[in-house]
Formats: structure tokens, C-alpha cells, sequence
């Protein structure tokens, strides 16, 4: 395991939860690709970016009980952990938002280029989300 992939991905998901969204893009490549949970697939920092204001704005999530894995040549790498969250502002196609609270694990793959993230790959489990919100 790479200790350097540990520790940058450790900072990624700091800088996420404290909604540092500066020092969390800077973690990024400036081609960054993201596979949006069922969802598209994103490149480019801007578009990352774009992303993560609407998630901001729609939820607060807090991301605990984080597990992160590498290969021994530090590029490529997974991540499980449990969202906290709160549903805040309805989100496109989403069941209507009321301040709902969820709890949901959660992954992540990773590639790493040059000490920065080069793609990240979301997943949970959007059934189960839709449940929790419904409920």
C-alpha cells in the first residue's frame, strides 16, 4: 500500500467534510474524470467543480468510518466509507428534499497521477437512498 495515496486521499475526504472545496479541488487533476454514482461521466476540473456546488447546495453530507486501500504503486486505489447526510434542497428527478436524514455506505475507485486524483469513481446505493428520503 502507498502511504502517499493514503494520505492524499485521507486529505480528499478532510477537505471534502469541512467543505473546503479549495484545497479539495486542488487535490485534483486539472482532467480530472468523474463517474457520477448511475450517472454520467465528467472531465475536467470546471465540471468537477460545477458538480460539487450543487451537491453542496443541495446536501450536507459528512463522510466517517473511512477505509482506504491501494495498490503498492500508489496510482490506483479504493475507498469505503458511510455517508452522513441531509437532504436539504431538491435535487433534479429526486424525491421532493424536507431536511431528510441518511445513512449510507458507500465506495470509491481511484486513479492517482502525479500525487493528484486523475479519476474517481462513485458509488452507493441509490435505491436505498431514495428510501431513506421517502420514508
Amino acid at each position: 500500500m502507498s502511504q502517499a495515496t493514503v494520505e492524499l486521499l485521507q486529505q480528499y475526504y478532510d477537505a471534502f467534510n469541512v467543505q473546503d472545496m479549495d484545497t479539495f479541488l486542488s487535490l485534483l487533476t486539472d482532467d480530472v474524470v468523474h463517474d457520477i454514482n448511475q450517472g454520467n461521466r465528467e472531465v475536467g476540473k470546471d465540471a468537477f467543480a460545477a458538480f460539487m456546488a450543487r451537491m453542496n447546495r443541495n446536501y450536507k453530507e459528512t463522510i466517517v468510518d473511512i477505509v482506504v486501500m491501494s495498490n503498492p504503486a500508489g496510482d490506483r486505489a479504493a475507498v469505503e466509507f458511510t455517508v452522513l447526510g441531509e437532504y436539504l434542497a431538491t435535487d433534479d428527478g429526486l424525491p421532493d428534499a424536507n431536511g431528510q436524514t441518511y445513512k449510507l455506505p458507500a465506495g470509491a475507485f481511484f486513479d492517482i497521477r502525479d500525487g493528484k486524483v486523475a479519476r474517481v469513481t462513485n458509488y452507493y446505493n441509490l435505491e436505498d437512498w431514495i428510501a431513506q428520503v421517502s420514508a
